[in-house]
C-alpha cells in the first residue's frame, strides 16, 4: 500500500534507474516513489534519457514526474575547496527537463555512454588480470539493453563473485577513484554541460558539490563562476553532504539566486539510501520549472 500522501508535497529530484546505475526498472521506480509517499518524482540516470518512456507510461494518478538526466562533468578548473589542488575535478550536472530529442544532447550523451562502455570494460580487464573473479561477458551482462553502464555494475558481479559483501564495499575498498584500478574517462566540460542543457529548454543543477567522502570537491568560487554562465540552482540536501557544508551552500545559493534543491539519489538496492531520503521545497521546484522551456512536468 502507498504511504499516505504528507500535508505538504514530497519531492525527490535525483533518482536513477536500471537505464543507467540502479536497480529499479523505471516502472519499479516509479511504484517505489509512490510506495514512499513521493508526490514528484525526478528520473535522471547518468548520460540517458532512455528510462524516460516506461517511467512516464507508469505514471500513477496524482503523482507528478519531472524528466532529467545527470551528466558527467569535469570541473572548468580543478581547484579544491581550499585551493590547493588545481587538477581537474569530476562533477555532476543534473539536467532537468530539457527536450530529449535536442541534436546536442543526443550526440554528447551517446558519446559519454561510449566512454562509460570503454572505461567499465578496462577497470574489469585490469581486475581480472590481477586475479579478481570478474571477466568482461559477466559484467555487461548486468547491464540492461541500451542502458548506461557503469562502475556499479562491476560492483554488483564482485558482490556475486563472494569478493565484497556490498556495492558500498566495493567502492570503498576497489572501484575508488585512488584505486590502482581507476581508469578516468572523458568526461563534458561542465560550461558546455550548462549550455547544453539551457539550448535545450532545461534547467542545470549542480549535483551534491560537496560530497567530500566522494573525493575532490571544487571551491565556493567555481560554484559562483558557473552561476554566471547559467548554472540555475545547487544540490543542497544530499546524503553525502554534511550539515557544515550545506549551510556553506545554501548561503552561496542565497547570494547566487541559485535554487536549493535536496535529493536522495536513490539507486535501489545499490546504495542504503532510501528514496526521498532528503526533499525539495515546492517553491524550488516551481522556480526550476519557470525557468525551463523545454519539455512539462508530467502528471498521473
Amino acid at each position: 500500500m502507498p504511504s499516505p500522501r504528507p500535508s505538504s508535497p514530497r519531492i525527490d529530484l535525483h533518482t536513477h534507474s536500471t537505464a543507467s546505475d540502479g536497480t529499479d526498472s523505471p516502472a519499479e521506480l516509479v511504484a517505489a516513489a509512490e510506495a514512499a509517499g513521493v508526490d514528484v518524482l525526478a528520473i535522471t540516470d547518468h548520460d540517458t534519457t532512455g528510462g524516460w518512456d516506461a517511467a512516464t507510461a507508469a505514471l500513477p494518478a496524482g503523482m507528478r514526474l519531472v524528466r532529467g538526466a545527470e551528466f558527467s562533468c569535469v570541473s572548468p578548473t580543478g581547484r579544491t575547496i581550499d585551493g590547493r589542488d588545481e587538477r581537474p575535478v569530476s562533477i555532476h550536472l543534473l539536467g532537468y527537463l530539457f527536450d530529449p530529442a535536442h541534436e546536442a544532447i543526443v550526440a554528447e550523451q551517446q558519446r559519454l555512454r561510449d566512454e562509460r562502455v570503454n572505461r567499465l570494460r578496462r577497470i574489469t580487464e585490469k581486475m581480472a588480470a590481477d586475479g579478481y573473479p570478474v571477466d568482461v561477458e559477466t559484467v555487461f551482462s548486468l547491464v540492461e539493453d541500451g542502458a548506461s553502464a557503469g562502475r556499479p555494475h562491476l560492483a554488483r558481479a564482485l558482490v556475486a563473485a563472494g569478493v565484497v559483501d556490498s556495492v558500498n564495499q566495493a567502492f570503498a575498498e576497489l572501484l575508488h577513484n585512488g584505486s590502482p584500478y581507476y581508469v578516468p574517462k572523458s568526461d563534458t566540460p561542465v560550461e558546455k554541460a550548462i549550455a547544453m542543457v539551457r539550448a535545450a529548454g532545461g534547467v542545470a543543477v549542480f549535483a551534491h558539490s560537496l560530497a567530500r567522502r566522494r573525493g575532490r570537491v571544487v571551491e565556493p568560487s567555481v560554484i559562483a563562476d558557473l552561476a554566471t554562465k547559467g548554472l540555475a540552482g545547487v544540490e543542497v540536501d544530499h546524503p553525502d553532504h554534511a550539515p557544515e557544508d550545506r549551510e556553506l551552500l545554501r548561503g552561496l545559493a542565497a547570494d547566487l539566486d541559485l535554487v536549493v534543491t535536496g535529493s536522495s539519489d536513490y539507486h535501489g538496492t545499490n546504495k542504503t539510501t532510501p528514496i526521498a531520503a532528503e526533499t525539495t521545497a515546492p517553491e524550488a521546484l516551481e522556480d526550476l520549472v519557470s525557468r525551463a522551456a523545454g519539455v512539462e512536468v508530467l502528471a498521473g
